[in-house]
């Protein structure tokens, strides 16, 4: 254990990640699955960054938010994917105390993001569907960056909140972190002593981040499917649908694993399950956002093949 002596206390320096798992052969198979889906989330998000960007058929608020939505993606999944590559190729993986609250703050930073800017799609999409003949003004390109910045303050609030959070946390005994990535909550269990007040200020926060945008996310969809159940043609419906199931699958498997990790009680769930969950939540779904989108989109199908047939024919 790297340490300094403070008085009687030893003050951790750096921390060890278990990682996933102690199986070498296990750890072999993970390092190659783990390295593909992540080369595939920074593909798959940079192409849905650079459709939008080129297409002047996607310059349109939803579009807008979901490219934000890929950046976010691939910062989540960057927070931890290298780190725990890593972990797999060596005995002992070894984090600094710095590095340890820059790559938990970076997680939580683009986690709140990523919760902010799916609430705001949920928005655009009532406002399209409840009110399109206010829309241009609603989401206009102002609104629009406003909803943005807001979105990335409440990434910075919950990520300063956690920073305090981690600053307070006093670590003087075992610096072995039971998870693959420096969550706070395996930081909270082998700390000697914490300030409580700043604990609670870091939950807070998150939760109050959490609540708002599913609120927001729940009233929208409330008053979609209010809308859409007063419509008389089939075709409009089937329209009307199409251009939210992306979103609401996107929102379901978010918010779905979120609630899993945060909510339900440690006694419920090993920490191995913990692990595997994060694992979802934190690799796997910014790989799955630009499968959803693309696949379930006519508009971004339809861009992606005149943006290729243009390439081929230029």
């Amino acid at each position: 254990m790297d340490s300094l002596v403070d008085g009687n206390h030893t003050t951790v320096t750096e921390f060890i990640l278990l990682g996933l798992t102690q199986d070498p052969v296990l750890r072999v198979i993970l390092f190659i699955i783990i390295l593909f889906i992540y080369l595939v989330t920074i593909a798959g998000n940079l192409c849905t960054i650079l459709l939008i960007r080129v297409s002047t058929q996607l310059h349109h608020p939803m579009y807008f938010f979901l490219s934000h939505l890929a950046f976010a993606d691939m910062g989540l999944s960057s927070s931890v994917t290298p780190n725990m590559l890593v972990n797999f190729l060596v005995d002992k993986n070894m984090i600094s105390y710095q590095g340890c609250a820059i790559q938990m703050c970076t997680a939580f930073l683009f986690g709140a993001v990523e919760c902010c800017l799916l609430a705001a799609m949920a928005y655009d999409r009532f406002v399209a569907i409840c009110n399109p003949l206010v829309y241009s003004t609603k989401m206009s390109t102002q609104v629009c960056f406003h909803l943005l910045i807001v979105a990335f303050i409440g990434g910075c609030f919950n990520a300063s909140s956690f920073a305090l959070s981690f600053f307070s946390l006093v670590f003087c005994g075992s610096n072995i972190v039971n998870h693959f990535f420096c969550d706070f909550s395996p930081l909270r269990e082998i700390a000697c002593s914490e300030d409580s007040a700043l604990i609670l200020l870091s939950t807070f926060t998150a939760a109050s981040i959490s609540v708002i945008t599913v609120i927001v996310i729940a009233i929208s969809y409330i008053y979609i499917l209010i809308t859409i159940l007063k419509m008389r043609s089939t075709e409009g419906c089937q329209k009307a649908f199409s251009t939210c199931t992306s979103h609401l699958t996107a929102v379901a498997l978010f918010y779905g694993t979120v609630m899993f990790i945060y909510l339900m009680p440690k006694s419920s769930y090993s920490t191995d399950q913990n692990k595997v969950i994060s694992v979802f939540y934190m690799v796997v779904i910014p790989m799955l956002n630009p499968l959803i989108y693309s696949l379930r989109n006519n508009e971004i199908k339809g861009a992606l093949k005149r943006e290729l047939w243009r390439e081929v024919f230029s």
